[in-house]
């Protein structure tokens, strides 16, 4: 198990490296099993770091067996109860991935040019890149609480079924450029390696089922894999 909780750190590590926090007129959060995620934004309402928060979500993988109401609604009951006025508040609804996160938030606040999108520490690539493509034109940024792993795990989903959804971040890394539903990246070799081996200790659960791994073309910072 040490071995598996060193590889899935160094995911953990990763993913959530590409986070940067900076001032911005809108701050969207891309909801999730994890409600810290909106208790960090409305810290960062409170300190300025923003003026207005879009909470966006109905439900995913997670949610849909946890709520039996969207995500959104959810997240919304905990912004009011840390004192966030409806003035400052956006609710989108509908979407269930991120693509759609950022699409339909897009469409509520066509106007905003500073954007800041809030997620889980294992999702701000993912984010990130999804964004580029999804509302350009935007300086956008990609933050997240300071949670670590595996102790600050939400118990929501446990450390194993963290590392299962990392695993299919990394998948989704791969193959969804060539979708057009993210920006291309390149992933470090040693990223590579212990994706691999997540995937060998048994961690499949998020993987892309119409896309076996066997068949994706693995693109790395030190060349192909």
């Amino acid at each position: 198990m040490s071995m598996t909780l060193e590889h899935a750190r160094r995911l953990w590590d990763y993913l959530s490296s590409f986070k940067h926090q900076a001032p911005s007129e809108l701050a969207v959060i891309c909801c999730s099993y994890d409600l810290r995620v909106c208790d960090y934004a409305c810290e960062l309402l409170k300190k300025g770091l923003t003026k207005q928060l879009l909470i966006s979500g109905n439900t995913g993988n997670w949610t849909r067996h946890l709520w039996d109401k969207p995500e959104a609604l959810v997240f919304l009951e905990r912004a009011r109860a840390n004192g966030v006025s409806e003035a400052q508040l956006l609710i989108e609804d509908r979407s269930t991935n991120f693509g759609e996160n950022i699409a339909f938030s897009r469409q509520l606040a066509p106007q905003a040019r500073t954007v800041t999108f809030l997620t889980k520490p294992n999702s701000v690539l993912r984010v990130a890149l999804t964004a580029a493509v999804g509302w350009p034109g935007i300086t956008a940024n990609v933050d997240c609480p300071p949670i670590d792993f595996p102790d600050g795990v939400s118990n929501v989903v446990g450390i194993l079924g963290v590392i299962d959804e990392m695993v299919g971040d990394l998948h989704r890394i791969l193959v969804y450029p060539r979708l057009g539903f993210q920006q291309e990246h390149s992933l470090p070799s040693d990223i590579l390696e212990s994706w691999r081996y997540l995937i060998n200790q048994g961690f499949k659960g998020h993987l892309l089922s119409n896309w076996p791994v066997d068949a994706v073309g693995y693109t790395s910072q030190n060349g192909s894999c």
